[in-house]
């Protein structure tokens, strides 16, 4: 006798397609992998058809040539014995490091100076109004304009390159801390003060930890901001520099080494700013979560 009831479900081995696709974080992954690979495709593809000319759009093969004749010994010249280092006498990791170290220094005054700058300013209305104007004034600059100025002032030594770096890092992390100050209710201010809070008690235990995740924000924004002014900041005596490489291989139209500067410059800013944003996630655990 056959019993009647609910069909039965299909079984996993029946539908293979449910396990076709991943799911949760895996999707997201897969799909960048995708698009990295169908964007490296057609860029094969655009480059071995020839429909634009190598000299504007050498294949991925030239520039990963590129990046590894920039990172080992190589002859001088076709038949001559001798070898150099990379390029310009230095290998391409020495050139990011030493724009690394030029952004640590710039970067960094701006983000110790910055918040402190920012709090003076966000709890005093009448120094916001009288600085507040230059500050704006300097935000909105673009770094070409005063690089030739600071070279002036400082040579063309690296004082310049971090001077630029410093005033291009500088405002962002000011303006997110003064918003961050200004944002705070005056409800949660007051009501600390009533519990018998004193000024320091009010900063550290409310304006601080109120304030923390726009500061996060802003030097997210400021060195991001920084790093895409490097190479301004090298286009004189800026090797070595990975910024200063990617303008010099422009100006010998050797293709193929500025888009392998152009892709390590990128891949940079992506690093350094997870490396941002996971220190803010350690420092600021309670963000989105108030």
């Amino acid at each position: 006798m056959i019993s009647i009831g609910a069909a039965r479900p299909a079984t996993d081995a029946a539908n293979p397609a449910r396990f076709a696709l991943p799911t949760g974080p895996l999707r997201g992954l897969a799909a960048r992998v995708l698009s990295l690979a169908v964007l490296l495709a057609v860029w094969w593809a655009v480059a071995a058809a020839k429909l634009v000319d190598p000299q504007f759009l050498p294949g991925p093969r030239a520039v990963w040539d590129a990046f590894v004749r920039a990172n080992s010994w190589h002859p001088l010249a076709p038949g001559v014995p001798r070898e150099v280092p990379g390029e310009q006498n230095y290998f391409l990791w020495e050139h990011l490091l030493a724009s690394l170290q030029r952004i640590a220094v710039g970067a960094g005054a701006a983000v110790i100076l910055g918040p402190l700058v920012g709090f003076v300013l966000g709890t005093s209305k009448a120094l916001a109004t009288i600085i507040g104007p230059y500050l704006n004034f300097l935000r909105t600059l673009p770094p070409l304009g005063y690089i030739g100025l600071l070279i002036v002032w400082f040579g063309i030594g690296d004082t310049s390159k971090i001077w630029l770096l410093f005033l291009a890092a500088f405002p962002p992390v000011v303006v997110a801390t003064i918003a961050g100050v200004q944002q705070v209710s005056a409800d949660r201010i007051n009501a600390a003060r009533s519990l018998g809070a004193n000024r320091l008690q009010v900063i550290s235990r409310v304006l601080l930890p109120a304030t923390l995740p726009e500061v996060i924000g802003g030097i997210r924004v400021a060195v991001g901001f920084a790093w895409t002014t490097v190479v301004a900041a090298e286009l004189n005596n800026g090797i070595p520099g990975i910024g200063g490489l990617a303008f010099l291989a422009g100006q010998q139209l050797n293709t193929p080494l500025t888009m392998a500067c152009i892709i390590v410059i990128g891949l940079t800013a992506l690093a350094l700013d997870a490396v941002i944003s996971w220190i803010g996630a350690l420092v600021v655990p309670w963000k989105g979560k108030a």
